[in-house]
């Protein structure tokens, strides 16, 4: 895979293992293009999380290489893992302390953040006072404040009901588009594939099929 400017995220043979006999990726390798949606399919224990947390620096592959735009934006499984602050607003501005902006920007940037996925009015809502749908949008309000160019989600779903996941994902798919932002989705359920630009099946630490997320859902479904 050759590495060019056509990439907002490109992974090349990225190898990662517990212990010698608990490899969990295996020359794993993809690339997004700028400004595109797409998501990463497996089901549980094929590495998909692995592979995010290696992107973002928390896990150390043993080989392999990757580049990806900056910044990058990482949203977890469980937004309780990431919200830190007690307000939405202090929350949103947290990521934003070590770019020494003034307290003018640092507001301008949190409201813009917080109109993008449509929590204004809940600026001074206490975090313990969301939904899990609304802390996960808090979440991805911190990356967009952030001025992300990749955007990475770890399942962002799972822990919602299933309105809520379809308006996640409709709302982060939207965000992506109007943002030229490079975003990679991390995700087991197949209807969610409907909102991307493409997917990526992973199967035991190696994708194994790529491209037209309908023709992908279909192989997975036969």
């Amino acid at each position: 895979m050759e590495l060019n400017d056509e990439f907002g995220i490109w992974v090349e043979n990225l190898t990662f293992s517990w212990h010698k006999e608990a490899t969990v990726l295996k020359s794993c390798s993809l690339n997004v293009p700028k400004g595109q949606f797409w998501m990463l399919l497996g089901n549980n224990g094929s590495g998909k999380s692995t592979l995010l947390r290696s992107l973002v620096g928390l896990l150390k592959p043993q080989e392999g290489t990757f580049k990806l735009d900056q910044p990058v934006g990482f949203v977890f499984q469980n937004p309780d893992h990431q919200l830190v602050m007690p307000t939405v607003g202090a929350d949103v501005a947290f990521g934003l302390v070590e770019e020494k902006l003034s307290t003018p920007q640092v507001r301008l940037r949190v409201k813009e953040a917080l109109e993008a996925v449509n929590l204004l009015d809940l600026e001074r809502r206490p975090i313990y006072a969301l939904s899990g749908g609304q802390k996960q949008r808090i979440a991805i309000a911190g990356a967009i404040a952030r001025h992300c160019q990749v955007l990475l989600l770890d399942e962002p779903t799972a822990l919602l009901d299933p309105d809520s996941q379809l308006e996640l994902v409709k709302q982060v798919h939207k965000l992506v588009k109007s943002r030229g932002i490079t975003a990679l989705w991390v995700t087991h359920r197949l209807d969610e594939l409907d909102y991307c630009d493409g997917a990526f099946l992973l199967e035991n630490g190696k994708v194994v099929a790529k491209g037209d997320p309908k023709l992908l859902k279909k192989q997975v479904k036969s």
